[in-house]
């Protein structure tokens, strides 16, 4: 018996325990676990023909796709590290991606051939390029590129791998809301037990690796999860590993689709959804309502968890899922790339307490002052949360960030986030928002998340961004983008209404001082606000006015 540690190695045990189960689908191709394993075993062996090896960089620049996964493995695999990049980058934020995380290979969507080629003059360690085709017919014969397919058939399917340890690396590149992407480091040891759940979300940590295999075995089958989030970021990458540690299958779509969700729950018998709050509730949503009045409605009936993080999940868009899911869990998790899952919502589904939400916080969890020093329960002072224990060591090519987030206290290594929140006398911790992100208008601070999620509880408002600008008389005001629910736009309510709306639900000064209705909300694939777009869009609409 042995303790878990290196992913490859875990993931290796459970693809022979559940060999001739469904893996992954995405988009209509579909993977075994055997299989899982013996593609990334053979593209693990020609990334060392190409001198690729431990702790070399492998970025992943693609869409989601069963070969997305099967590259991470098999960098796992040698010990190398898979690189998220995101497929809407430019070329300048490309060239600064490659660079700051030093890639060595890259396996990419063949419609990226022409940005790659752009920027490789500037990235001198990039040299192996192995490319996924989606009949884009991009030229790739100025990378040398080799095809995904000839890759995996050129390596040999033999599992003879040497050298794995759980200080192995997982890098997670993130951008936040604001500021430059940051790499993420995570031992394999310390992510087993941080992001993939111990082998168990919602138990004890699972510490033998025979159990490990034997819980995914017996009771694996039985449990399929649609990820609704692209892999570029952590969140997705993080619940699709969850899933196939416990020998679930995992389902998902090339780029979010809500329209299509029904015939993929009713036909891969779907029990758990991973979304990113609202942006991606509200068009499930719809999608039911669809399908609800439909002739012969699809058979959702297998949906019984619905997992949110990331962004805010609102309570009227909980109620609509309700209305089409009456038995459906809807949760709440909390967490960040910095600290892998740390709650869930109190009672399994959020609670609101005043204009903050209250979790049930994982022991590992606490909320320390000014000086460092944990916050008494029922005090009602604010301090920043922080997770101890199984943490990353900090990011990479960074020292400086490393230092400020990831610190150590009485002899413990903390991540310390920029999440603002207090301890209620029960324990539970609530969650005000981002530090980062607090507005000061006349002195006072002002969480934007609570300023979003009261104009969100207008019946006629299908999202919101909020943003502060500069003010010469309060320092800074509080301004909204919000894009309209489908069919109001000819009664869209006026913006005193609006704010009207939301003193019924905030003090004054949260009130937004201006409210811009926009045709969407700018928010990227994962579902996340995008604040300085937002902040940009807001600046010139006000300068209009």
């Amino acid at each position: 018996m042995s303790a878990p540690s290196q992913i490859a190695d875990i993931l290796e045990a459970v693809c022979d325990a559940c060999a001739d189960r469904d893996a992954l689908v995405v988009d209509g191709t579909r993977r075994s676990f055997a299989e899982f394993d013996r593609r990334a075993t053979q593209l693990a062996h020609w990334f060392e023909s190409q001198g690729i090896g431990r702790g070399d960089h492998v970025g992943t620049y693609l869409f989601n796709s069963v070969e997305y996964v099967e590259a991470m493995f098999a960098a796992f695999k040698i010990g190398a590290v898979p690189i998220n990049v995101n497929y809407r980058y430019v070329e300048d934020e490309l060239r600064y991606l490659f660079a700051n995380a030093d890639l060595k290979a890259v396996v990419f969507h063949r419609e990226f051939a022409g940005r790659i080629a752009n920027v490789r003059g500037d990235c001198p360690a990039l040299e192996a390029f192995v490319y996924v085709e989606d009949g884009s017919g991009a030229d790739v014969s100025t990378l040398d590129a080799v095809a995904f397919e000839d890759a995996v058939a050129a390596g040999a399917p033999e599992r003879d791998f040497s050298g794995r340890s759980g200080d192995d690396l997982f890098i997670i590149y993130t951008g936040g809301t604001t500021g430059l992407p940051k790499g993420v480091m995570w031992r394999h040891e310390d992510a087993y037990f941080a992001c993939f759940g111990g082998g168990n979300p919602v138990g004890d940590d699972i510490t033998d690796l025979d159990a490990l295999v034997e819980k995914a075995r017996t009771t694996g089958e039985y449990l399929s999860m649609l990820n609704t989030a692209p892999l570029i970021h952590g969140a997705a990458q993080l619940g699709t590993f969850i899933s196939l540690i416990a020998g679930n299958k995992v389902v998902m779509q090339k780029t979010f689709d809500a329209s299509d969700m029904p015939r993929l729950i009713e036909e891969e018998r779907i029990t758990t959804m991973s979304i990113v709050g609202d942006a991606m509730a509200r068009p499930f949503a719809d999608a039911l309502e669809a399908n609800a009045a439909a002739e012969t409605p699809r058979d959702v009936s297998t949906l019984i968890v619905i997992s949110s993080a990331g962004a805010l999940f609102s309570e009227p868009v909980k109620a609509r899922l309700k209305q089409y899911l009456p038995n459906c869990l809807l949760m709440d998790n909390y967490g960040s790339t910095e600290t892998g899952f740390q709650g869930t919502g109190s009672g399994g589904e959020t609670k609101s307490f005043g204009h903050g939400l209250a979790f049930e916080m994982n022991q590992r969890t606490t909320v320390l002052d000014a000086d460092l020093q944990p916050v008494e329960p029922g005090s009602g002072v604010r301090g920043r949360v922080v997770l101890r224990g199984h943490v990353p060591i900090g990011y990479y090519n960074d020292a400086a960030k490393t230092a400020e987030t990831f610190v150590t206290i009485d002899g413990v290594r903390h991540s310390v986030t920029g999440d603002i929140a207090e301890v209620l006398a029960d324990g539970t911790i609530k969650l005000y928002g981002r530090g980062s992100q607090v507005i000061n208008s006349g002195g006072e601070k002002v969480f934007i998340e609570e300023v979003e999620l009261a104009l969100k509880a207008h019946e006629a408002v299908f999202d919101a961004v909020v943003v502060g600008l500069d003010d010469d008389r309060y320092g800074q005001r509080v301004v909204a983008l919000v894009s309209m629910a489908d069919g109001v736009a000819a009664s869209a309510p006026a913006e005193a209404d609006l704010r009207e709306h939301c003193r019924g639900h905030i003090a004054g000064y949260k009130v937004p001082k201006e409210i811009y209705v926009v045709d969407e909300v700018f928010r990227g694939p994962n579902g996340k606000a995008d604040y300085k777009l937002s902040r940009a869009t807001a600046e010139e609409l006000s300068r209009a006015r």
